[in-house]
């Protein structure tokens, strides 16, 4: 323990007797002061001269301050008031209450410790060393548990990042595949394994006998050897029938245009969900081979292409040039699969033959309601043109429309005209079984079945549609000149 030689106080460190010294005023009267550290007495009377030995004989440690157990400040430990050099008195004169009697030590003041960090008032410097290591503890402490808190919290947040990335990247895997499903390329087969499938589930159904699954079998090898269509889903002479009908019916009907001749195809079991595109390629191709403008095109297709021939007919097409974005979508190849087609295969297809045509795109209703009776407009002035006059049943020399919209494809067969001058498209539905066609041609005077092939303004509110029109025939040169054309755009937009 070191004592102050001038007043005598107890000291616990070389620090506090620094502190002491650089803090007190007295000066002992007729002596000199000796050293607390050493015994050396000052060269003369004064604590000035004191500190001053100190300081030279016995330097303090580069680290031996500590900002955070700083004393002898000169702020009141009680109330934080700077009293500077007189800060005895301010704690005597206004916490005198606190100090216990009077005179009892001249170094109160070094004998009061505040803490840097809580304010706390500590009488011992040790006490005061140990209370603020507890202290830094305590903080090196929550600051190492606020870096785990941390780390935790963010590696919970990037491995929950991690699984929805990985839920998402499986919801688009599965979407995809459906997608591929939907579309028919998927991989699963085509036409022939769809046919051969759906013949099995009838026959184990009871549907089917297994005499009859064989012969159907052997007919369907033999057609797709061949490369023709086994007429089993067609209904021939519908539109005779319709000139027939509307030429007796008088009622609501001002005018009606109807295109040539046109069999309706119908999905069969190898196509069903996926055929609408060639079923009404078909139905178009069955009009074309009717008209002897168009023999030159089609010499070498004399009879109705089975649906793998009509695919293969695509891919020349698409060997050829034509639309090369749309076959890169189906790898170039449709053979052998399901793929859905729609109207850029089938103007590819028709230009390759040298049979002139165009696609129009109603890119957005034109009506209210999402209507289009823009396209009404067109499909009006398609058929009525060179063929307006007074009759009411125009049976023109057009052939058929291609129509197309989001998921499934019609072909149309004419227009009506209705006396309130509303308009009536006339409507080939491949989805529409060849049991219901036939009551077509059986037409009854009231018209029922005429629902089947009816479509007033408002029952077409797809959002798009597109239309593949036949108007001539092609040269060399055009053809070739549609070829280029196609690489860049093949459609024309109606605002």
């Amino acid at each position: 323990m070191l004592v102050c030689d001038v007043c005598g106080q107890a000291l616990s460190s070389e620090a506090a007797v620094r502190r002491h010294l650089r803090h007190t005023q007295h000066t002992p009267p007729g002596r000199q002061p000796r050293c607390p550290l050493c015994g050396a007495a000052a060269a003369a009377p004064g604590c000035d001269e004191l500190r001053r030995h100190i300081e030279a004989a016995h330097p303090e440690p580069p680290d031996a301050r500590r900002p955070e157990l700083a004393v002898g400040l000169p702020e009141c430990p009680f109330c934080g008031e700077v009293a500077g050099r007189e800060l005895e008195a301010h704690v005597r004169a206004r916490h005198g209450h606190l100090l216990g009697a009077p005179g009892t030590d001249a170094g109160i003041v070094e004998q009061l410790y505040e803490c840097p960090m809580c304010s706390l008032t500590c009488t011992n410097i040790q006490i005061l060393e140990e209370h603020v290591d507890l202290h830094l503890e305590e903080h090196n402490f929550s600051e190492d548990g606020n870096i785990r808190d941390l780390e935790l919290a963010q590696q919970l947040q990037t491995e929950e990042d991690e699984q929805q990335r990985s839920e998402e990247e499986k919801r688009e895997r599965e979407e995809f595949k459906k997608l591929q499903r939907q579309y028919g390329l998927d991989n699963s087969g085509g036409y022939k394994q769809q046919y051969l499938k759906n013949m099995e589930k009838e026959v184990d159904r009871g549907n089917m006998q297994p005499f009859e699954y064989h012969k159907r079998k052997a007919d369907m090898m033999e057609c797709l050897a061949f490369g023709i269509d086994d007429g089993k889903t067609k209904t021939s002479g519908v539109i005779e029938a319709l000139c027939k009908y509307y030429q007796n019916d008088n009622k609501d009907v001002r005018h009606v245009w109807l295109s040539t001749g046109v069999d309706h195809f119908h999905s069969s079991l190898g196509d069903k969900g996926w055929g609408c595109g060639y079923r009404n390629f078909q139905m178009l191709l069955s009009s074309l081979l009717q008209n002897s403008l168009y023999n030159d095109c089609l010499r070498d297709t004399t009879l109705i292409p089975s649906i793998p021939k009509i695919q293969s007919m695509i891919e020349d097409a698409w060997r050829e040039g034509f639309d090369p974005h749309g076959a890169s979508h189906f790898n170039k190849r449709l053979h052998g699969s399901k793929a859905w087609i729609g109207a850029c295969e089938i103007y590819s297809l028709l230009t390759s033959l040298r049979i002139k045509c165009q696609i129009i795109d109603f890119h957005k209703p034109t009506g209210p309601m999402g209507t289009h009776p823009r396209l009404f407009e067109w499909v009006l002035r398609y058929y009525s043109t060179d063929n307006e006059g007074g009759a009411k049943v125009m049976c023109t020399s057009k052939p058929p429309i291609y129509l197309q919209h989001q998921g499934h494809s019609r072909t149309v067969i004419g227009i009506e005209e209705k006396k309130n001058k509303t308009l009536c498209l006339l409507l080939f539905d491949p989805g529409c079984p060849s049991q219901e066609m036939q009551k077509l041609l059986k037409q009854t005077s009231d018209g029922t079945s005429l629902k089947l092939l009816r479509k007033f303004l408002g029952s077409l509110k797809e959002k798009q549609y597109q239309i593949v029109a036949v108007d001539g025939v092609l040269s060399l040169e055009e053809k070739a000149a549609c070829c280029r054309a196609s690489q860049v755009l093949t459609s024309e937009k109606i605002p």
